[in-house]
């Protein structure tokens, strides 16, 4: 688990698990396979499991697929049995006291929303944290709760079920989200972008155009790459960039991805860390500067500054 900033603040670590739905119909998508959707060359159920990737266990209820880490698998009984159905298979793989549950079509969903949800959760008493979207409406499948609660609200339900015979496969099936989350003391955070979800075609495209705005497109890209090529690895793209830059200014247009290249390949023969990465990246700026300065000099004579003249009779 990996620490961060002390208890009680956003993005305090708490142990937690993820459940997060990804076997719905997708109707209003025309029965297309959405969890494997691509907004941004990643799937949008790889996007959620990078959310939440802090999770001591995530359970993911749909049928198997490829994935961007491990996960472990469950299915409702019958398939396609409904939310609370679903909720109550992935559950049921969990053990930790916090659980936050998600659906499967969050492009915009980050760690640092998970976390806070979390946070709020362990701060207060109340039975869960959910996010509202721009409309205002609750988005219970964006959200942390208490794993207690959730089980005793599902029992409750199933129960009520049972004897009224409701449930027409099983005590939950075909049962609306709704009933749980009336039924639970919740706190609600304003976030229309996290709590985005793509139920159609017209909110892939919306999804898809944002990501290519100017303030995204480059964090966007950068995580489609560590994940199609299995790194795990933040660096200051901030000094990557300004190395690019000075390469190709000092040098040649063509030295930019040149040196970031070869500055990778000397982090991974090194310690392969951020470290390493910021390290690298400082020597061939360093150098880039110094090729530079030499191009500046024109006809000066080609000395190093600490260089001591040969006074020797025969020099020259």
């Amino acid at each position: 688990m990996t620490a961060y900033e002390p208890a009680g603040t956003v993005g305090a670590a708490v142990v937690h698990d993820a459940v997060v739905l990804a076997g719905g119909a997708a109707r209003r998508l025309g029965g297309a396979d959405k969890p494997g959707v691509r907004v941004g060359g990643r799937a949008l159920l790889d996007r959620v499991l990078d959310a939440c990737d802090d999770a001591r266990t995530t359970v993911v209820v749909a049928d198997p697929r490829p994935t961007v880490r491990p996960v472990r698998w469950a299915r409702e009984e019958p398939a396609g049995a409904g939310p609370l159905a679903a909720l109550d298979a992935g559950l049921r793989h969990t053990t930790a006291d916090h659980v936050v549950v998600l659906s499967a079509d969050l492009p915009f969903l980050e760690r640092a929303t998970v976390r806070r949800l979390l946070s709020a959760l362990r701060a207060g008493r109340a039975d869960g944290v959910l996010l509202t979207d721009a409309d205002g409406r609750d988005q219970p499948l964006v959200a942390a709760y208490r794993a207690h609660a959730l089980r005793r609200g599902l029992a409750a339900l199933a129960g009520a079920a049972s004897v009224t015979g409701s449930g027409a496969g099983g005590a939950l099936d075909g049962l609306p989200l709704r009933r749980l989350v009336a039924a639970l003391d919740l706190v609600r955070v304003p976030d229309h972008v996290a709590s985005f979800d793509c139920d159609t075609w017209d909110d892939i495209a919306a999804a898809r155009a944002r990501i290519r705005e100017h303030g995204h497109v480059l964090d966007e890209w950068i995580s489609a790459v560590k994940d199609e090529l299995g790194i795990d690895l933040d660096v200051d793209t901030g000094v990557l960039l300004d190395l690019a830059r000075d390469a190709a200014h000092g040098v040649a247009r063509p030295a930019a991805p040149l040196t970031t290249f070869l500055v990778g390949y000397a982090a991974a023969q090194g310690k392969g860390g951020p470290d390493a990465v910021a390290e690298a990246a400082r020597k061939a700026a360093a150098l880039a500067l110094r090729w530079a300065d030499e191009d500046a000099a024109g006809g000066e004579p080609d000395v190093a500054p600490d260089a001591t003249p040969d006074t020797r009779p025969d020099a020259g």
